[in-house]
């Protein structure tokens, strides 16, 4: 029997409704032939209110306590949906993470998965249950472990390729990938279909769906990923190998980013190592760099600009003045209204000319660039923030994705 996982977003479980909904949908799929086994996350904004609770009764919440605190909205959910799938006739057992198999790290609040052993499902799949697991948790050394914001996608992937499964559904509250934010741009497209590679471009720049964690892990795996909406069952986006015998659009999308901030450093002394120490030390504290920027020197200084998350913005100030002191730095400066804006197309690698386009449309319109990357398949500019809805509408109208 063909098996397919089916992994259901918050919003999707979000009340009784929307749960009885999810028990139609897994019903129909098992009245087709296929198996099914079903991820699901906690209930509409339940981890953001238990995150809240945590806050209230603790200024520095242990993280222990906080994986065994969040992950009790998972399991709410999957005894919930269970119940609804045995009031459709569809036989179904609810599983932890721990006893569904996952065995993770000690990092707690982001743990990361180490190995899965899902004996406990392939017996159930073997008896003719259909398995719901909580998702985005495990256990390490006896403890339960939570494995952070977007975690249910890679639980649901992980459960794809260890059970063999033909596809991986991600259900959700938009119908699929689109070639720009549709709130931004009505134009936007719904991609019939998108690389990993693509993909992991978009989720690297801003695109909020499918978490980036699972998208490694089904590229590394091959774990076909077929992005649907929960809310009208309407075919999505497939993300999947990409196909060699045919020609790639030269942009597949538009993406941007507004919860970046940049740092500036001026007056740095230039000499080897002193950018490895610096950012030795934003990784030690857990701060996450994305682009780099390091002006030529001048009379044996420079200046170094570099952006993070904006939640990580006091820790990386903090850090990179320490550093300025230490190495005799001038200054250090940080701005918070900035924006990335994205373009991503695996078609760029054989055409010349888009990074041209791309300055030349930003310029047009106005739009002054601050910072530049690169990858084979993407062209992220730092612009001003109050400017990335006009800059993500006229890159999608530049490059005629509508």
């Amino acid at each position: 029997m063909p098996l397919v996982v089916q992994k259901f977003g918050g919003t999707s479980v979000a009340d009784p409704e929307r749960i009885r909904e999810v028990a139609d949908h897994v019903a129909r799929t098992r009245r087709r032939g296929d198996a099914v086994v079903v991820v699901v996350s906690a209930m509409g904004k339940e981890t953001d209110e238990l995150i809240r609770l945590a806050n209230e009764v603790s200024p520095q919440p242990p993280g222990r306590e906080m994986d065994m605190l969040i992950t009790a909205g998972e399991r709410k959910a999957t005894a919930l949906l269970c119940m609804a799938l045995h009031a459709v006739g569809i036989p179904a057992d609810s599983f932890t993470g721990s006893q569904a198999g996952f065995i993770t790290d000690s990092n707690h609040t982001n743990a990361k998965i180490l190995e899965l052993r899902p004996d406990r499902l392939r017996q159930a799949l073997a008896e003719g249950r259909t398995p719901v697991v909580g998702g985005a948790q495990g256990v390490s050394e006896g403890n339960v472990t939570f494995l952070g914001r977007g975690g249910s996608d890679t639980t649901a992937v992980a459960l794809a390729h260890a059970l063999d499964a033909h596809s991986c559904e991600l259900y959700t509250d938009v119908s699929g990938v689109f070639t720009a934010d549709p709130r931004l741009v009505p134009a936007a497209q719904r991609m019939q279909s998108v690389s990993f590679e693509e993909m992991l471009e978009m989720t690297a720049s801003g695109c909020p769906k499918p978490a980036m964690r699972s998208v490694e892990f089904a590229r590394t795996w091959g774990v076909r990923l077929h992005v649907r909406s929960a809310f009208t069952w309407e075919p999505g986006t497939w993300v999947q190998e990409e196909d060699p015998s045919m020609e790639q659009a030269i942009v597949s999308a538009v993406v941007h980013d507004t919860s970046e901030a940049k740092v500036t450093v001026s007056g740095v002394p230039d000499r080897p190592g002193i950018a490895a120490r610096l950012f030795r030390l934003l990784a030690d504290r857990d701060v996450n760099v994305d682009m780099i920027v390091q002006n030529v020197s001048d009379h044996g200084v420079t200046d170094i600009s570099f952006t993070l998350p904006r939640e990580h913005l006091a820790t990386g100030e903090a850090t990179t003045a320490e550093w300025a002191a230490e190495v005799g730095a001038t200054a250090v400066t940080t701005d918070a209204a900035i924006a990335r804006v994205s373009l991503v197309g695996a078609g760029m690698k054989s055409n010349p000319g888009v990074a041209a386009q791309t300055f030349e449309t930003l310029a047009d319109n106005g739009i002054n660039i601050e910072m530049i990357s690169t990858s084979a398949i993407r062209i992220s500019c730092i612009v001003r923030q109050g400017q990335v809805e006009q800059a993500v509408q006229a890159l999608h109208a530049a490059f005629a994705l509508g």
